[in-house]
């Protein structure tokens, strides 16, 4: 079997690699590093980031958007729950569950991440949104 092939679940090294991925995107998210969030994602037209107040069709539309965005904004309160799966060394989800910071809406952010030969793990497609209040399940 390849590693292409190997769907092995959460095998912990990968699972930590990660971790350390998602949690680097997360300070350069409040330091307004762009080089970090830029080099975070898939450098292509189909990679898609959805936000609160954005709509990122390809790389470069993302990459504007970040540059756009105001220094120090805190959307982000108290974290819920973190879950993280890779699949093999090649294919992993980050799911996180959130406080909206100052507001009862709980928020949403997932990022798909592909980790390709020639440049290692990149967010391929990320989404952020906020509900309100608790789910119902």
């Amino acid at each position: 079997m390849t590693d292409a092939d190997d769907l092995t679940p959460n095998i912990p090294e990968v699972v930590a690699e990660i971790r350390a991925l998602f949690e680097r995107y997360e300070q350069a998210l409040v330091d307004k590093d762009v080089d970090v969030l830029d080099a975070t994602f898939w450098n292509s037209p189909h990679t898609i980031r959805y936000a609160m107040n954005e709509m990122g069709y390809g790389f470069d539309a993302i990459h504007r958007h970040r540059v756009n965005r105001k220094p120090g904004t805190r959307f982000k309160g108290e974290r819920r729950r973190l879950e993280i799966l890779t699949l093999g060394r090649r294919f992993a989800t980050v799911n996180l569950e959130f406080q909206v910071a100052g507001s009862d809406k709980i928020g949403r952010q997932s990022q798909t991440f592909v980790n390709f030969p020639d440049v290692g793990w990149k967010v391929v497609a990320a989404h952020v949104s906020a509900t309100d209040g608790q789910p119902s399940w």
